[in-house]
């Protein structure tokens, strides 16, 4: 990439380095690895209106994780899981008419919304705060909310999809699932992307785009998209249980995986059975699938897995192990 170099007078070429930079996050000192361009020929840190702002998401990141606060789509999901705007969420948290919509931009929340938020999570407890609090709801909106509640508690799929995975994928944020607990609609949205975009898409290929996706995404901005646990098997990085998530996708039409022949070889070619959903995933997350569907688009598997088998997160474990996200920063595409 070119840019103009105030040092050099010219446009000169550019190149990406990592480096520990600090930001006061709230207060708090708060070291994260920034992304940084700077000139190929004098090193002068230039402006990058791309990575500049990743930073200081990451830096924000970091802070929630330090102090277990719900990340901006954790917070923006509890509210659509309830179908209410960001308003009438204000109202009937009875907060100001922007917080919702601050937080849900990025700002962080403080500790005692952070433990409501965390509380009205469950649809149960959304019950039990309509009852033992006054809202700025009108009638019409309580009922509505009550009825949302009570199809959840009383939705079979819903709780046992909750149970299915709180037993095989964690929820809590850490380092093996990129600070992010695991999201099932975010999976699908991105298997579905994937293979809509390469209609003979193979699964092999496919475990290989999701991690490099995953992991391109956590290197900068600090988290996962998915929240998948990778781990090092022999064809490359495989997402952790995986074959339980393609039963579960296949039972719920999302895409399922269907087998034939090639001489003598198998082949396992995933199938959409949905189009690509709108609004599941963010511009940001969209735009690095895309940049991983450009990257690998003319890879095979075998390609794509002796690329992956290079990377220092397959080199540095051994088999069975889960690589963890600490290792994005050394993976470079260009």
């Amino acid at each position: 990439m070119m840019d103009y170099c105030e040092v050099c007078g010219r446009e000169v070429e550019t190149k990406i380095i990592t480096r520990q930079e600090i930001f006061n996050v709230c207060g708090e000192d708060i070291e994260v690895d920034a992304q940084v361009m700077v000139c190929a020929e004098c090193g002068e840190e230039l402006f990058n209106e791309e990575l500049d702002p990743a930073t200081l998401i990451n830096a924000y990141n970091e802070y929630r994780r330090r102090h277990k606060l719900l990340l901006p789509e954790e917070i923006r999901k509890i509210r659509e899981q309830y179908g209410l705007s960001q308003r009438s969420f204000a109202k009937l948290l009875n907060w100001g008419d922007k917080t919702i919509r601050r937080y849900e931009n990025g700002a962080v929340q403080d500790r005692a919304h952070n433990s409501l938020l965390l509380f009205l999570r469950e649809p149960e407890n959304m019950r039990t705060y309509l009852t033992e609090n006054e809202v700025a709801l009108d009638e019409k909106q309580i009922v509505r909310l009550l009825e949302t509640v009570e199809k959840l508690e009383q939705d079979t799929e819903y709780r046992m999809g909750r149970h299915f995975f709180d037993l095989f994928f964690s929820k809590a944020p850490c380092e093996e699932n990129g600070f992010k607990g695991f999201d099932y609609e975010k999976l699908c949205a991105m298997v579905l992307f994937f293979a809509h975009k390469n209609p003979e898409l193979l699964k092999t290929k496919l475990m290989k785009l999701l991690n490099y996706s995953d992991m391109i995404f956590y290197k900068e901005n600090g988290i996962s998209i998915s929240g998948l646990k990778y781990a090092h098997l022999p064809y490359g990085p495989v997402p952790d249980n995986f074959d339980m998530v393609l039963g579960k996708m296949a039972a719920d039409h999302i895409a399922h995986i269907e087998v034939f022949y090639d001489g003598v070889y198998e082949k396992h070619q995933v199938i959409p059975d949905n189009d690509f959903p709108e609004g599941i995933l963010s511009d940001t997350e969209t735009e690095v699938l895309e940049r991983i569907y450009e990257k690998f688009k003319n890879f095979g598997s075998s390609d794509i897995s002796d690329y992956s088998h290079k990377e220092k997160g397959y080199t540095a474990t051994k088999k069975g192990e889960i690589i963890s996200y600490a290792y994005a920063k050394d993976i470079q595409l260009n």
